[in-house]
């Protein structure tokens, strides 16, 4: 470097609730793939960074845990593909979008969870203080399904708001139940949904 070159300014330093952020993004499919036997090693390696840093994020691994099953649980990503759904687009092509997203946001919390439980991993007593309120979650998600039903309001036998809510319970339903009924398609219970089962 030559003396007149400007001095090099370091990157600025990544706050700890990005660091927390990126660490917890990172752990996701590890926490889905193996529980609660994944190690900090393991989370530090897909992230890029040591395991010294992952415990400056966090204050053990159970904290780090406690944040994936939050972040798994939100329903920002969900509510933002629900929003970019096109209205121009046919009743029943809206319905399918809204349910492929709501399925995949409804199998990202079932892996997690349910490989935490497989693993031998309870619940530690009090949720963690950043657990999505759950009440809110599915008003705004009915609010967001009820926004595409609008453009049909004066076709529809019931009013969208209705049909939102009997739309989110059946999505539900069907996340309950698809281990049983591999056989089942978003398009077929869109349609049957729609149309009914009456030929």
């Amino acid at each position: 470097m030559k003396s007149d070159d400007p001095p090099r300014r370091r990157a600025p330093g990544m706050s700890q609730e990005r660091r927390r952020e990126m660490i917890v993004m990172a752990a996701l499919p590890l926490v889905a793939e193996y529980g609660a036997a994944v190690t900090t090693a393991q989370i530090a390696k897909a992230a890029g960074i040591g395991e010294a840093t992952v415990f400056r994020a966090f204050t053990d691994k159970d904290e780090l845990l406690d944040a994936c099953v939050a972040e798994a649980l939100r329903s920002d990503h969900v509510l933002e593909q629900l929003a970019s759904v096109p209205l121009d687009q046919p009743l029943t092509e809206r319905l399918a979008e809204a349910a492929d997203a709501m399925r995949a946001h409804m199998t990202r919390i079932g892996s997690v969870l349910g490989a935490l439980h497989a693993s031998g991993r309870r619940s530690r007593g009090p949720q963690p203080r950043e657990l999505p309120d759950r009440a809110t979650s599915f008003r705004a998600t009915r609010e967001a399904l009820t926004e595409l039903f609008e453009p049909d309001r004066d076709r529809l036998r019931l009013p969208p708001e209705r049909l939102a809510a009997l739309f989110l319970s059946l999505m539900f339903a069907g996340a309950r139940g698809a281990a049983g009924d591999p056989e089942s398609s978003i398009t077929e219970v869109v349609d049957v949904f729609v149309h009914g089962i009456l030929k």
